[in-house]
Order: C-alpha cells, then structure tokens, then sequence
C-alpha cells in the first residue's frame, strides 16, 4: 500500500493591502507592456530617418478641413520641396537634426572642418563642465565617425543607411542630447529664469534633456548655439498660425 504524499499548504488569501499591491504590480506590467507593442508598431512602420519624400504627401495626413495644418504646409511649399521623416520616438528632433547638418556638409567642405573642429574639442569642453571622460567618448566617437565619413563623401544612401543602424544613430542622439545639456548649464543664467517648478538647470537637464526619448521642448536652438549652426528646420504645431522655424 502506497503511502499517502503529505499535503502541500495552502497558501493564505492575500491580505487587501497586499492584494491591492499585487494588482497595481499587474497593472503597471499591461501598461509597460502595452507601451512595448506600441514601440514595435511604430519601430516596423517607420524607419529612424525615410528616404526623401515629396513634402506635398504633409497634406494626406491632415484632414482638408483642418485650415490650420493645410496653411501651415502651404507656407512650407514656398521655401521646401522634399522632406525627410523620422521615427516619433521621442529622439526625433536630435536625430533629424544631426542627419540634416551631415547631409548638407556633404556639399560645404569648408563648413565641413569648422564643424569637425568644433566637434573634436566639444568631449573635452563637457569633460570641464563635470561630465565623465569615460561615460562619453564612445557617443563622441561616434560623432567623430560620421563626420569622417562625410569627409570621404561618402554616398548618401551609405550615409542614410548609418543613421537607420539603432546603435549608431543612437550614441549619436545621446551625444546630441549632452552637447545640449552642456550649453544649457553654460547659459544656466539665462536660461533658469524660464523653469518652472523651482528646478535648477542641471536637475532640468538630468530629467528632460539628457534621458532618451524625452521630446524636445523648446531646448532645440541650444544644439545649434552650442554648435555655432544656423538652424534649419520647421515645427508645423498646432497653436501657432505658421510654421515655427529655428
């Protein structure tokens, strides 16, 4: 006669805080996976920078009533002909902005050695500024890279197709993203008076700036300031009656 296996314990009901616990834990967990799905959809329908796009197809994505956005496109007709999209994910402003600097020194050689000189002492002005040498130097590696690259003049589909390679389209973004915290803790004067909520520029910088995928807002002229650039580029918003150039 076979003995009888001794009888496992049951586990006791969860207590209401604990089950409320458990059940907030379930819940965070659906939102952050729902926010994955969400990234991969995206991630599979765009490309980190498209090919160059007639800037006419703006008008498919906004309703023919919406008078605000048709306006808004019609004063980008008169100076663009093409556009280039990039992945809405949080990263767009900075990647936009280092591939459409790259692509026109393509064709300014001059340009060219102003901003590879500018670029080459901009680790050593961050590393005086506080910033880890070790932390940052293969995001300013990577910068360096491409910049070789241009000099080559190399094709631009060679160039296109670096940027749409996550890892190096993203140190590149990271490195955008301190250069522009660096300025902004340069000009902290200046730029303090605009925070709100009692933050410091350097707390601002270490939540909305240097993070990944934190959008731009408004810290978009500091890239090109740090820079010594002449921006080029648009924001089609929603509340301004034109489009916003910087």
């Amino acid at each position: 006669m076979a003995a009888e296996e001794p009888q496992q314990p049951q586990p006791e009901p969860l207590a209401g805080s604990d089950a409320d616990g458990v059940n907030c834990l379930a819940y965070d967990e659906a939102i952050m996976a729902q926010q994955d799905r969400i990234q991969q959809e995206i991630a599979v329908q765009n490309p980190l920078v498209s090919e160059r796009l007639e800037l006419a197809e703006l008008y498919k994505e906004y309703a023919e009533d919406d008078h605000v956005y048709q306006e808004k496109i019609k004063d980008l007709l008169q100076k663009y002909s093409y556009i280039r999209k990039t992945r809405p994910d949080g990263n767009c402003f900075y990647r936009a902005f280092g591939f459409a600097h790259l692509e026109a020194l393509l064709e300014d050689g001059q340009e060219l050695q102003r901003f590879k000189e500018v670029s080459a002492r901009s680790k050593e002005e961050l590393v005086a500024q506080g910033f880890t040498e070790f932390t940052i130097e293969d995001f300013h590696n990577t910068l360096m890279e491409l910049i070789e690259r241009v000099e080559r003049r190399v094709p631009l589909p060679e160039l296109l197709a670096a940027f749409n390679e996550p890892a190096t389209s993203d140190y590149l973004v990271v490195y955008l993203r301190l250069l522009t915290s660096g300025c902004l803790q340069r000009h902290r004067r200046f730029f303090e008076q605009f925070l709100e909520g009692g933050r410091s520029i350097k707390e601002f910088c270490q939540q909305e700036v240097e993070p990944m995928c934190k959008e731009s807002d408004h810290t978009d002229p500091c890239l090109s300031v740090c820079l010594s650039l002449a921006g080029g580029g648009a924001h089609v918003q929603g509340e301004r009656p034109h489009p916003h150039h910087h």
